[in-house]
């Protein structure tokens, strides 16, 4: 019988005023609350709140991609147009290679609800053998960007070797191409 991986997922919530305690972080945890309703394969969050600091930022996905190999890494809040929102700049500086989809289609649903989705700079790429895509910061956007990019998740994570994701298919349908 073959021992399934367990999978790490990472959740970063970037916000000065979370991290510093002067609230509750409540988009990490709308993220852990919207996996475990799509997930029905055991995993690990790995989650942590940071401050809006590029540096700090890095270091975090550096940290979950190399040393914590979480196969999954899902940042929120960072991406509109403030002098602090640096999270797409970070994500970039730290991935070999860029996947600009998420960005785009994620957009696109949001402007269905919103004109000033155009506003966000969400994106995602690849470090070694990790996804980091980024999320905005209301819990409301977060769950509306990820029903539209999830699908095609467990399947980039298949062909980079990671973890087998299982979904609650009444929530969250996979692609995976029939073999």
């Amino acid at each position: 019988m073959t021992k399934v991986k367990l999978a790490k997922i990472g959740i970063v919530a970037v916000s000065d005023r979370a991290s510093a305690g002067v609230y509750d972080d409540i988009s990490g945890k709308a993220i852990i609350e919207t996996l475990n309703e799509y997930l029905t394969s055991e995993w690990q969050p790995v989650y942590e709140v940071i401050p809006d600091e590029q540096f700090v930022i890095e270091a975090t996905l550096i940290k979950m991609a190399d040393e914590q190999q979480c196969s999954l890494i899902v940042t929120t809040g960072g991406t509109g147009p403030a002098k602090r929102d640096v999270t797409p700049e970070a994500t970039e500086a730290v991935c070999d290679r860029m996947m600009l989809g998420f960005g785009e289609l994620m957009r696109a649903e949001s402007l269905k609800f919103v004109a000033t989705a155009i506003l966000s700079r969400q994106t995602a790429g690849l470090r070694g053998s990790s996804l980091i895509v980024n999320l905005p910061g209301k819990p409301k956007s977060i769950r509306e960007c990820l029903d539209v990019v999830f699908s095609a998740i467990p399947y980039c994570i298949d062909l980079m070797d990671g973890p087998y994701l299982v979904c609650n298919e009444n929530v969250i349908k996979p692609f995976r191409p029939k073999k």
